[in-house]
C-alpha cells in the first residue's frame, strides 16, 4: 500500500477530528461554521487525536512493549502537553491582547488626533489556539477509535 498503516491512521485521526468540529460547534453554538473544520482548538483535539492515533497503531503492529510505542507515546505526551499548557496560555495572552488594542483604539478615537485616529487597525489575534482537557480527553478517544476501525479495514 501506498500509506502505511500508522500513518494512514494519524491523517485520519486529524481528519475525523476536525471534520467532527462542525457539527459539534453547530450544537453547542447554534451557529453552523464550515471554518470549524480547518481551525486549531475546539473539540476535539486534533493534534491529540492524531498523535493518539499514531501510537496506537504502533502499538496494534509493533506491540504495546516496542520501543516504537515508546518513543511514540513520549512523542504524544509532549504534544498533549503543549495543546493544554503552552498553546491554550497563548491563546489566554490573545485574548488579553486584543482587548489591550481595542481599547487603545477607542482611546485614539475619542481624541480625535487625526494622526492617529486612522492608525494601522490589526486583525485580531487567533485566541482559540490550545484546548481544555476535556477537549484533549476527547480527542484521545477519537484518535484510539479511529486507529482501531482503521486496523481492522486496513488491507495488510
Amino acid at each position: 500500500m501506498f500509506l502505511s498503516y500508522p500513518i494512514l491512521s494519524a491523517l485520519l485521526g486529524m481528519l475525523v477530528a476536525q471534520i467532527i468540529k462542525v457539527p459539534i460547534h453547530f450544537i453547542t453554538s447554534g451557529k453552523f461554521d464550515w471554518r470549524m473544520a480547518f481551525s486549531t482548538g475546539g473539540m476535539p483535539s486534533s493534534h491529540t487525536s492524531m498523535v493518539i492515533a499514531l501510537t496506537t497503531a504502533i502499538g496494534l503492529t509493533s506491540g504495546f512493549g516496542s520501543n516504537a510505542f515508546a518513543i511514540s507515546i513520549v512523542f504524544s505526551s509532549i504534544v498533549i502537553y503543549d495543546a493544554t499548557g503552552v498553546r491554550r496560555q497563548a491563546g489566554f495572552h490573545a485574548e488579553v491582547l486584543n482587548r489591550l488594542l481595542a481599547d487603545f483604539n477607542r482611546l485614539m478615537e475619542t481624541m480625535k488626533d487625526p494622526e492617529t485616529t486612522n492608525a494601522e487597525s490589526r486583525q485580531k489575534l487567533k485566541e482559540l489556539l490550545g484546548h481544555k482537557p476535556a477537549e484533549v480527553f476527547f480527542g484521545i478517544i477519537t484518535g484510539i477509535l479511529t486507529a482501531v476501525l482503521a486496523f481492522i479495514f486496513y488491507p495488510f
